[in-house]
């Protein structure tokens, strides 16, 4: 490979709070345009911001989470620029002193050892208006601004240009998605814009130590997007530069239809946006005490929860980070293993069957009809011999339909498992007497026809008999 990628990510995460960061307005999504607006989001003379406490403590958990330090001091900045959505001409942001610094995350791609991604910085700021294209009256009738989005609250999380490839750009994405969503300050909601990240890509000679020049992605909002992106972004430059071309420092559009990115400005420099303190908002001064009790309410973030249902459960590797892909899963599984059932069972149950009805139903798991205490109760039936693991998936299928207990759908169809040898063995003379050649052919040797056996043994009692006395008897009685 001649040419190495350099990557780095800006994400902005939209806070889960109740009102902007500098007014009172609602943050609530999809409400009429401009009916969440007020003097300070419109930018109105006079208007004068009052900073929200709740973006700040979302900011100091966000920058712990992610191994930062917390600025005792930090300022508000006005970054200046001009576009329709932007009513005061200047975004409220912050610039040398951010409330976060200094961080870093692990991720893995494929198994590999871990890589440590540098985070040069998170900063709070607030997000700017909407153009709203054709919408006014009919297609193609000019543009419109929405500024209910103004002054909503954002995370940006910057890092060092610390990734090599798309896939782990993804891994990192994914890695802080997991992290905001499970402290339950942002919604993570990549298709109403919550979370959408800024990828700047460049290459360089393989060896070299000398940067390349860097082209900026905008406002990519999905994981398989930002893969397709950056892999676009990559061979373009690469393409570019081998055919005696030359990478120009420029803002780009990734197009989701056709693949690619296409260019939409110049990329501006820190020095274009002329950043200076806003002077209506005075210095964030946070202290010692506050930082110390924000990281005592912190929860017990997705890598500490794994490495401890890998501990204490003995989960393997792979069970306890699908456990812990979200809080709510999480808090689902300890809640099953804590009203009795076993971990690892409890674990592929989550895995397997409520997985896919929660798939099939387009359900979260906040929503599932079946209780952590229904799912124990019908595992615990299954390993006292009460029903089959064929029986318990029926089982479970009327209890997410009905919301029934086990015990109830047991009795009421009279699904309990028949373990009497003396009623089995009946049923495999019955089989047995009936496939005579099928008999002859396993005595010959053809071990496979054993299957065949206990499928009709099941087949004949509908699923009811036991697994483990079917194979018992059926190994006797065939030996001959």
């Amino acid at each position: 490979m001649k040419y190495q990628p350099v990557i780095g990510l800006e994400v902005h995460v939209q806070l889960l709070t109740d009102t902007k960061i500098f007014c009172g307005c609602s943050t609530k999504f999809g409400a009429e345009p401009n009916s969440q607006t007020c003097p300070v989001c419109l930018g109105l003379p006079g208007a004068l911001p009052v900073l929200n406490k709740k973006v700040v403590e979302f900011a100091i958990k966000a920058g712990l989470s992610t191994n930062c330090s917390i600025t005792p001091r930090s300022i508000f900045a006005r970054k200046n620029y001009f576009y329709p959505d932007l009513p005061k001409g200047y975004q409220i942001s912050q610039f040398e002193d951010p409330i976060c610094q200094h961080g870093w995350l692990d991720i893995a791609v494929d198994g590999e050892q871990l890589k440590r991604i540098g985070i040069t910085r998170i900063h709070m700021e607030e997000d700017a208006g909407k153009l709203v294209h054709g919408e006014l009256s009919g297609p193609g009738d000019g543009s419109g601004v929405d500024l209910n989005r103004a002054c909503t609250p954002l995370l940006e999380v910057v890092s060092e240009p610390d990734l090599r490839s798309s896939d782990e750009a993804v891994a990192y994405l994914k890695q802080l998605h997991q992290i905001v969503t499970w402290l339950g300050i942002c919604d993570g909601n990549m298709e109403e814009g919550s979370f959408r990240c800024d990828a700047n890509v460049s290459v360089m000679p393989v060896g070299s130590e000398v940067l390349g020049t860097r082209a900026e992605i905008k406002n990519v909002n999905s994981f398989k997007f930002v893969k397709q992106a950056i892999e676009y972004e990559i061979g373009r430059q690469i393409d570019l530069i081998e055919d005696g071309g030359t990478v120009v420092q420029e803002t780009r559009l990734f197009d989701p239809n056709s693949g690619k990115t296409r260019s939409m400005r110049s990329k501006e420099e820190a020095h274009d946006y002329r950043y200076f303190p806003d002077p209506d908002l005075v210095p964030l001064v946070i202290s010692e005490k506050w930082i110390e009790k924000s990281r005592r309410e912190l929860p017990e973030l997705p890598e500490q929860r794994q490495h401890r249902f890998m501990k204490e459960l003995e989960l393997p590797a792979y069970d306890a980070e699908v456990l812990t892909s979200n809080r709510s899963l999480a808090d689902y599984f300890e809640a099953g293993v804590a009203a009795g059932g076993n971990a690892k069972s409890v674990g592929n149950w989550i895995m397997g069957e409520i997985t896919r009805a929660l798939n099939e139903t387009g359900t979260v798991i906040e929503e599932c009809p079946v209780t952590p205490e229904q799912l124990a109760a019908l595992l615990a039936l299954i390993d006292d011999g009460t029903i089959s693991g064929k029986i318990a998936k029926t089982v479970f299928d009327e209890m997410w339909r009905s919301g029934k207990t086990p015990h109830t759908i047991i009795t009421e169809q009279g699904l309990v498992q028949v373990s009497d040898s003396g009623a089995i063995e009946g049923l495999i003379d019955e089989i047995m007497a009936a496939s005579a050649g099928q008999v002859a052919e396993y005595r010959n040797g053809k071990d496979k026809m054993f299957g065949f056996f206990v499928g009709q043994v099941m087949k004949a009692s509908k699923g009811k008999a036991n697994p483990a006395v079917v194979n018992e008897l059926l190994l006797s009685k065939l030996k001959g």
